[in-house]
């Protein structure tokens, strides 16, 4: 028996967007944001004389995050409802319960499930079993709310849903530039990837995000070669080593060194706007002087995943 409201839908991955479902969340995102920012919020899940209970949302964390978990619980919040946060020790997903049964349990008892995980099948899983809604708050493939958040910030600093805004991530093809590729691709950005060889981003990614371009007239370029930076509205750079990868860190310092976003970096795109999903390792793969600069828009970026959220669970938890 489940739960899920035909209507309801599941936040897991931005190549699961089209761009028409992806602008309208960024238009909610901009109306969210207003209505915090004047402290009138429509709290649409909270407790109705037909619903005497608000909407609950509960919180799956494999990984910790300060970003995630207070912008949910805010979002939650300041929409009426109610977030539970769960730790790993208390959910053991897939370990100390198998990840079917913990879905199925859970959406016995709650509105929604966000889950920030190692693998992107947990969260296809929780979908799959829990019967109602599933947001990803970060898996191995994909980011979607902070590639949503990004985008959101990319335009309120003046980018263009079109090619002329270049958009140019700097370091590992992880999962946070998975996200931000198809986000841009969605817009019909062009994005480049500069990275080391042997960091590339998933080939499978790189192929939806092309395809995804061929209707929006997006351009996906990724490259070894610095030069390519030229010419960049935006630069965005994330940590070197993922959590999960410290056996890893010392080999990928030493082939990611070359692409520091530092002063020396930002002659070949010195008016161009620095993003980085936080938490830094300041003095690693940003340096203190770009970051703190008066092109970084990090702080907003941060503030925007609040309201990016509030619009992924008003659009996944239908009253």
């Amino acid at each position: 028996m489940t739960r899920r409201r035909p209507e309801s839908k599941h936040f897991l991955a931005l190549a699961d967007e089209s761009p028409e479902s992806f602008r309208a969340l960024l238009d909610r995102a901009a109306a969210w944001k207003k209505a915090v920012h004047s402290r009138k919020i429509d709290r649409i899940f909270d407790a109705t004389p037909r619903r005497t209970s608000p909407l609950v949302l509960a919180m799956i964390f494999l990984k910790p995050s300060n970003r995630t978990r207070v912008s949910f619980e805010l979002a939650m919040h300041h929409l009426g409802g109610k977030a539970m946060y769960l730790s790993p020790q208390e959910i053991g997903l897939g370990k100390r319960e198998a990840t079917k049964d913990v879905a199925a349990v859970l959406g016995r008892y709650v509105d929604g499930i966000m889950a920030r995980v190692f693998r992107h099948s947990d969260v296809v899983d929780l979908a799959k079993y829990s019967g109602v809604p599933v947001v990803n708050g970060l898996s191995d493939i994909e980011h979607p709310c902070q590639g949503l958040g990004d985008l959101q910030t990319i335009i309120e600093q003046g980018g263009l849903p079109s090619r002329k805004t270049v958009v140019t991530f700097i370091g590992d093809g992880n999962n946070v530039s998975h996200s931000l590729m198809l986000g841009a691709a969605l817009l019909g950005m062009t994005f480049r990837l500069v990275g080391p060889k042997g960091y590339e981003p998933d080939s499978g990614i790189v192929k939806k995000a092309r395809t995804i371009a061929k209707k929006t007239g997006a351009r996906i370029e990724c490259t070894p070669a610095l030069q390519a930076i030229a010419g960049s509205h935006f630069l965005y750079t994330d940590v070197w080593t993922s959590m999960g990868d410290e056996d890893q860190a010392e080999k990928r310092r030493l082939a990611f060194e070359p692409y520091r976003l530092d002063k020396t970096i930002m002659k070949r795109a010195p008016d161009a706007k620095i993003l980085h999903c936080l938490p830094a390792h300041r003095g690693e793969e940003i340096t203190d002087d770009v970051i703190d600069s008066r092109n970084s828009v990090v702080l907003d970026q941060a503030e925007n995943r609040l309201h990016a959220q509030m619009a992924v669970l008003e659009r996944a938890m239908p009253r």
